[in-house]
């Protein structure tokens, strides 16, 4: 699927009947959405009647499909740019607006008195194919607006570009990709896909197109899409490819090879444009990490066996140092703040700084048994785990000496951070250690929730990919705990997880986040890149609560001759009903009648299904319609609790899916 086509793959998954944390999960994510929105919702209809809201003129038939139009909108001093322009190739250098291509959404925003650009905002859009020439206006678009923002509504975008994905590498061969925030079902599952083997290490690519995993069972690294989630190549990687890491320019993907002898044990450099091997680099033996210097000049690579970091020149992939940095170096990273790189020493237990000239330029002492070193963004602080004895090293990167050693959980052997907090996950205990940054020159407090039931080293799942991510929303985590097969949502200053997503019997090790929502890429101008499904006319709705913006802008979409036509669903639902409106536990019988999506004649199956749940996905009903003749159908169900029911519909001789055509909904409510 594409990231236009934004539906929930119901064919690939199972809704589970009672899935009380995952309901709880889709509440608490899609409350997060609703508070931050919410307001300015209510302030725009208190404005309807005080004033209007000018909307621009519609697209007529005759405007010429050309890259980078733009539309601006002004009102009390705040200026909304609005454009949309084909991404242009080697290959298609004059691109414009077409289905199946690329583009690039934008919206510039500016103090129309000072001229100067709005950060840090949180602008919220959607996309949204139009049925008709006519725009929306004023009043259309703030009803848009309305509907978009509430996700139990019916009336669902194109595209919306405020959600993300939750992505599970598997201890199967296979990696879950999660909507929290619009999926159907108690698992939210968007798609599952496939690998050859089980990956143990993966990297995103900074534009988001682009999924790396490493498999070291069959030697490969997998090259996924993440427009139409496709495996496109299995890249042979040297032997027994684990860790793996992005330069910050996208440039080379760096293979750590861990394989048993010196002629196998090294790195592979992948040219991330033409995919295919450029160098194989003998570094030493033992695990490899990897690390980058600031401007990807330096690559620094440990050997741990032999007991050395290589330097490698970025430019001319070449080793160009060999160091001894201690017994056993067992992870390296670069700091931008002192220009120097850290390698932990498991064996020896220290914690060596080496200068630009690959120098030892200092030398902390902790204790034997350290793994992973990490330095949070615009840190003065460094951070070193040692599993062995449950501890977390804080050393100053100032000063080069140790600042704080701290008791953390059993078998704690990975950091990820926030802007607050740097957060420990603990192998031999389910709860997680919070460490809060903002105090660390004068005390080291610490905090722990639990995430989970079990303890993650009760499953046999391991992964070098990171267990816990910082979630979109700010001051949020998500934690992978294998043995629950469960992904958990923790917000700070709460004293448990605010809820969590099932996994299906499927152990996720690692998570990544695929924000698909507006990022800010330059002062003020808010971006996103997409794919074009279809073509058409599109409306951009856009809200933005203080200062407060709430228009409808819009575009284009050309027919592509090349494209291969979309193949048509075969049917078509016809709701026959004039009351939407249900009561609990009360019988509620639903007709519609079913239709040939060509001739719209109408038609007799024997194998007409419906699927009713209970948005999001806590109560469920399964059942075949029963046919009155004339193409008409009926399904009778008891709605247990108040809330909106979707009714979906498949029909597998004719190959229609569930999530193939648009629900109808039911609003029950208390009798």
């Amino acid at each position: 699927m594409s990231q236009l086509e934004i539906t929930a793959s119901l064919a690939s998954s199972t809704i589970s009947v009672g899935q009380t944390n995952a309901h709880v999960a889709q509440k608490c994510l899609s409350l997060v959405m609703f508070l931050l929105l919410a307001g300015a919702v209510s302030n725009v209809r208190a404005q309807q009647e005080t004033r209007a809201t000018p909307a621009p003129s519609p697209i007529s038939s005759n405007v010429p499909l050309v890259p980078g139009t733009r539309q601006i909108y002004r009102t009390e001093g705040i200026s909304v740019e609005f454009s949309v322009a084909p991404v242009a190739s080697d290959q298609n250098p004059n691109a414009r607006l077409q289905a199946g291509g690329e583009a690039t959404a934008s919206f510039k925003i500016v103090d129309t008195n000072s001229g100067k650009p709005l950060s840090s905002l949180r602008p919220a859009a959607w996309i949204d194919q139009r049925q008709g020439l006519q725009g929306p206006g004023a009043k259309e678009c703030r009803e848009k607006i309305q509907a978009f923002l509430q996700p139990s509504f019916a009336r669902r975008p194109t595209i919306d570009l405020n959600s993300y994905f939750i992505l599970a590498l598997n201890h199967e061969p296979n990696i879950s990709v999660i909507d929290p925030l619009s999926g159907f079902g108690g698992s939210k599952l968007y798609t599952l896909v496939a690998l050859p083997s089980s990956g143990e290490d993966w990297v995103m690519s900074a534009d988001r197109k682009r999924l790396y995993v490493s498999m070291p069972q069959v030697n490969q690294v997998a090259v996924v899409d993440i427009a139409t989630w496709k495996v496109i190549v299995n890249l042979d990687a040297g032997v027994k490819p684990t860790r793996i890491a992005l330069q910050q320019d996208g440039r080379y993907l760096w293979v750590g090879n861990d394989g048993a002898t010196e002629k196998d044990s090294g790195i592979t450099v992948i040219d991330t444009v033409a995919l295919k091997v450029v160098a194989q680099l003998n570094t030493g033996k033992g695990h490899h990490e990897l690390a980058f210097n600031d401007d990807d000049s330096a690559a620094y690579v440990t050997n741990k066996q032999d007991g050395t970091l290589s330097v490698i020149d970025v430019r001319k992939l070449a080793v160009v140092a060999n160091v001894k940095t201690g017994a056993q170096p067992a992870s390296v990273v670069f700091s931008a703040f002192s220009k120097m790189a850290y390698v932990a020493n498991e064996g020896d237990g220290t914690i060596v700084a080496l200068d630009g000239a690959a120098k030892i330029a200092a030398t902390i002492k902790a204790e034997p048994g350290l793994g992973e070193v990490n330095i949070p963004a615009d840190s003065r602080f460094g951070f070193v785990l040692n599993p062995g004895r449950s501890m977390i090293y804080v050393f100053d990167l100032s000063s080069n000496r140790m600042a704080h050693a701290v008791p953390v959980g059993p078998g704690s052997d990975q950091i990820a951070f926030t802007k607050q907090f740097a957060y420990i996950r603990s192998t031999g205990s389910e709860f997680v250690t919070m460490l809060k940054l903002a105090d660390l020159g004068k005390e080291a407090a610490i905090s722990r929730f639990p995430a989970g039931q079990k303890a993650p080293r009760e499953s046999s799942a391991t992964s070098s990919g990171n267990a816990i991510v910082p979630a979109p929303e700010e001051g949020s985590v998500l934690v992978a705990n294998p043995a629950d097969e469960t992904i958990y949502y923790y917000t700070e200053g709460m004293a448990a997880p605010m809820g969590s997503f099932q996994n299906y019997k499927r152990e996720p090790k690692a998570l990544l986040v695929l924000d698909n929502s507006l990022r800010e890429t330059a002062p003020g101008v808010y971006t996103i890149t997409l794919r074009l499904a279809s073509a058409g006319r599109y409306d951009v709705p856009f809200l933005l609560d203080s200062p407060r913006v709430v228009n409808c802008f819009e575009f284009a979409v050309a027919e592509n001759p090349a494209a291969a036509k979309s193949e048509t669903v075969a049917i078509k639902i016809e709701p026959l009903i004039t009351e939407r409106t249900a009561r609990v536990g009360q019988p509620y019988k639903l007709r519609f009648r079913v239709v040939d999506s060509s001739s719209n004649a109408k038609l007799q199956l024997a194998d007409m299904q419906t699927l009713v749940f209970l948005a999001p996905g806590i109560w469920q009903q399964r059942d075949g319609a029963t046919a009155l003749g004339d193409g008409v159908y009926e399904i009778n169900f008891v709605p247990p609790q108040p809330g909106v029911y979707y009714v979906f519909f498949q029909c597998l001789s004719l190959d229609v899916r569930f999530a193939q055509l648009t629900p109808i909904t039911i609003e029950a409510l208390k009798t």
